[in-house]
């Protein structure tokens, strides 16, 4: 067994374990090995063991690493920041896109997305802690960027993504991750078919998961320390 395999095989337990715990069905929570600056290598070491959908933050990176990997049939999610100069790429060989936090972007996604390929997957990120350095829409602004993102061709709005403030308050954890669903649900309320809460990493996923993520997104656990870019 490799040292990714190991590492997978632990985190797959943990996420089975904290399902168990809040009472949920671990087949109900998907997990995505960010791989961000870690070398195809480490993509293909996961992929052997099982890991089909892996995250990307950079552009140029992440599209590298989609074409070079393409035979492998592997789900490419993207989850950095986006600038609205660099869309196109990402429209062309992403499958997801999570951190959609300004309808520019999902407008220049919508009318880049390839013809024939099927709707991109998008999240929209909600800046649940209110950093000022920190991308994401306001939780207040979020229902309209929903709806109207929501109503363009070629994307399907799936669900919210954050990234809370990191703490080892493991109350303050919680209270970051419920403050995204009741968003969630008050959407879902409002009429949007939402599934995906994108929320929970490697120092928290536990939390995560009590509070109903459905995709949590790992790199550490998984990789080890991040590479520097």
């Amino acid at each position: 067994m490799t040292p990714i395999s190991a590492n997978l095989q632990a985190v797959r337990g943990r996420i089975d374990a904290a399902a168990r715990a809040a009472g949920r069905d671990p087949a109900g929570i998907a997990l995505l090995a960010v791989s961000k600056t870690w070398p195809a290598d480490c993509v293909r070491a996961a992929a052997s063991a099982g890991q089909r959908a892996f995250g990307e933050n950079y552009v140029q990176e992440g599209c590298a690493k989609a074409v070079g990997l393409a035979a492998l049939g592997l789900e490419w999610h993207f989850i950095g920041p986006l600038q609205s100069n660099k869309t196109r790429p990402v429209a062309e060989a992403f499958a997801w896109v999570h951190s959609v936090d300004r309808l520019k972007i999902a407008e220049r996604l919508s009318a880049q997305r390839p013809p024939g390929k099927p709707p991109l997957n998008v999240c929209l990120q909600v800046n649940v802690s209110g950093e000022a350095t920190k991308s994401g829409c306001a939780p207040a602004d979020a229902p309209a960027l929903a709806h109207a993102v929501a109503a363009l061709p070629n994307l399907r709005l799936r669900g919210l993504m954050c990234i809370p403030e990191p703490t080892n308050d493991v109350a303050g954890q919680h209270a970051a991750f419920r403050t995204l669903r009741d968003l969630c649900e008050r959407l879902r309320q409002e009429g949007l078919p939402l599934d995906t809460l994108s929320m929970g990493m490697s120092h928290d996923l536990e939390a995560a998961i009590a509070e109903g993520a459905t995709l949590v997104r790992v790199g550490t656990a998984i990789f080890g320390e991040r590479n520097t870019p």
